[in-house]
């Protein structure tokens, strides 16, 4: 919970940038920008292309204006009316675990949640394959809780939990390491317990990262698209000047 509110916290600054630029962009397509190319149009003369691009733009926004609106309500619903679906949610987690950054930050996060709920019922005498049932009970990515399913299948049949999981090659070195060397040495809580930290520490650096990448990455983007619209509205002022001169 503490990781969830961390990556919720992160997130707020570069969700509230993208929806005021957007509604800033917005306002400039659909309002603005149509008052201020008029007066180009009424002149009757040559518009630079990018002026014509943005006068296309525009109108095509105010056409479709609703639509638009539509599909902002729309496809949210339909993409978690899906999500609902044990299949295509499954594909979907399998997609995002495969997304540099954020796959291995949401499988961090999940492996920690492993090995911390595996870790309290081990060192609380749970039974081995009852504690690896539970512990895959909790995950919310849906190929590692399989991963952790067959896992378990593979330690039901005496093969070693570090080989286990290890066989998946779905889960960090870190957690196959350390799982490894508490079973060698008869200290498999704590050595699960160190795991879900080193995981934990890891999702927080990859957050930081993440965070410190979106951030200046939306505000370049958000000031690109503000300056072509900037450039577009000038650009014929410019050719009258120099029509003038």
């Amino acid at each position: 919970m503490a990781l969830r509110q961390k990556f919720a916290v992160a997130l707020i600054y570069p969700s509230l940038v993208t929806l005021v630029a957007l509604g800033v962009i917005a306002v400039l397509l659909v309002y603005v920008v149509p008052q201020v190319v008029a007066v180009y149009q009424q002149s009757r003369q040559t518009l630079p292309w990018l002026t014509r691009a943005l006068i296309a733009t525009s109108g095509f926004f105010r056409a479709t204006g609703w639509l638009w609106l539509a599909l902002a309500i729309a496809v949210p619903a339909a993409f978690a009316l899906a999500l609902s679906r044990p299949g295509l949610r499954a594909r979907w987690h399998a997609f995002v675990l495969r997304v540099p950054g954020i796959g291995r930050l949401a499988g961090s996060l999940d492996t920690a949640r492993f090995a911390s709920t595996l870790a309290i019922l081990v060192a609380s005498g749970t039974p081995l394959l009852r504690a690896l049932d539970a512990a895959a009970g909790v995950m919310r990515m849906l190929p590692l809780a399989e991963g952790a399913r067959a896992a378990a299948a593979r330690v039901r049949e005496g093969v070693p939990l570090a080989a286990a999981l290890k066989s998946q090659k779905l889960f960090p070195p870190v957690l196959v390491h350390l799982v490894a060397s508490g079973e060698n040495t008869g200290r498999l809580a704590p050595m699960l317990e160190r795991a879900a930290g080193e995981l934990e520490r890891d999702a927080e650096t990859r957050l930081a990262w993440l965070a410190a990448l979106i951030q200046p990455a939306l505000i370049v983007l958000m000031g690109a698209i503000v300056l072509v619209l900037v450039l577009a509205v000038m650009l014929p002022i410019v050719s009258m000047n120099q029509l003038i001169r």
